[in-house]
């Protein structure tokens, strides 16, 4: 149940560091566990060439630099970033961060997400968020965001997906490499996760897996947990 803003008391900082999920499980980032298996999957063969487009970074063609890149998230406590691991094969496929983290306002964000290709349209990717969201919310935060360029059509689409609302953008919001980037705004508050949670739930769960993919949409699934 959302807490009442009269009795609010804020709650506390991530510290989680694994969180277990059915396709994936979320390891707080360690450069020196998953650097070869971050290096492979975001820059070596195969991986996205538009992986970088609307990043602040990247991409890193030099492993020396690379390292440093995820050596810099893993010191960092905002963004709180985690790895990404495919529980079939082992492998780190991806990361992203718990990031714009105010604990006394009960405000939280799933960003810097960087999936590799194996990822990508897969159950996994909705895992992942899944499982970060969910973490969020049962630690009793309020309000979940995610944010993105504008013109970032793919994690526009995907926010939707997901579940979060768009609010709106934020014109002439930043410079990033060189570029103007207005920022599109979405959020899940606490009132909406039981039923957008109750969704996943139900997208993942093995009665809706099938060969070829998922026989109901995560759209339908939370529809009908309303």
């Amino acid at each position: 149940m959302p807490i009442s803003p009269a009795d609010w008391k804020g709650v506390p900082a991530p510290t989680v560091q694994l969180l277990e999920g059915r396709f994936i499980r979320l390891e707080k980032l360690d450069p020196a566990r998953h650097g070869d298996d971050l290096f492979q999957a975001l820059q070596g063969p195969g991986a996205d060439p538009k992986l970088w487009d609307y990043l602040p970074y990247g991409p890193f063609p030099e492993r020396g630099v690379f390292n440093d890149w995820l050596n810099n998230h893993a010191q960092h406590s905002d963004p709180y970033f985690f790895s990404v691991i495919d529980r079939a094969s082992g492998q780190v496929q991806g990361i992203l961060s718990l990031m714009s983290i105010v604990p006394a306002q009960g405000r939280i964000e799933i960003g810097h997400v960087t999936f590799g290709a194996p990822m990508q349209r897969s159950p996994k990717s909705t895992e992942a968020v899944y499982l970060l969201a969910k973490h969020a919310f049962e630690q009793g935060y309020r309000r979940l965001e995610w944010k993105c360029n504008n013109g970032n059509a793919r994690s526009k689409y995907a926010a939707e997906r997901l579940g979060f609302s768009f609010e709106g953008v934020f014109r002439q919001h930043m410079v990033v490499k060189g570029q103007n980037r207005d920022t599109a705004w979405y959020s899940i508050l606490d009132s909406e996760w039981p039923a957008i949670g109750a969704g996943f739930e139900a997208w993942l769960s093995d009665a809706n897996q099938s060969g070829s993919g998922q026989l109901k949409s995560l759209a339908e699934c939370r529809q009908q947990a309303l």
